[in-house]
């Protein structure tokens, strides 16, 4: 059994950079693929960023690429998401999902692992 504590977001104007980050309590294993998504104002669920189970591929959703950066550090259990260049249309709740089986198709659906969340507003 995991817990998972997301932080660091806030609200901030475009242009502005955040970093999130993501403790998990208990052991990450390091064959499960993580990832970060983000929930908006009445809409679905968006994959933001995945990593492959091996480290090797990271994946990033096309509104975000170039902008954002997701690292993880094992040894401390903490996943991270560095975000540059924010813009309105990144507001939402973040969340991380820090064991998925594997970032192929909607990854969002299998999630079994995120906690309560962080709020990013950007304002324009």
């Amino acid at each position: 059994q995991l817990q998972v504590a997301e932080s660091g977001g806030a609200s901030v104007e475009a242009g502005a950079s955040l970093k999130l980050s993501c403790v998990v309590s208990g052991q990450i294993r390091p064959d499960y693929a993580m990832g970060w998504f983000r929930q908006g104002p009445g809409k679905e669920r968006e994959g933001v960023s995945c990593i492959s189970a091996s480290g090797a591929r990271t994946y990033y959703h096309y509104d975000v690429k170039g902008r954002f950066t997701f690292s993880r550090d094992l040894a401390k259990n903490t996943l991270y998401l560095q975000m540059n260049s924010l813009k309105p249309e990144d507001t939402a709740m973040y969340y991380c999902a820090p064991e998925l089986d594997h970032c192929s198709g909607s990854w969002t659906s299998r999630v079994t692992y995120s906690g309560q969340g962080t709020q990013v507003t950007v304002s324009s």
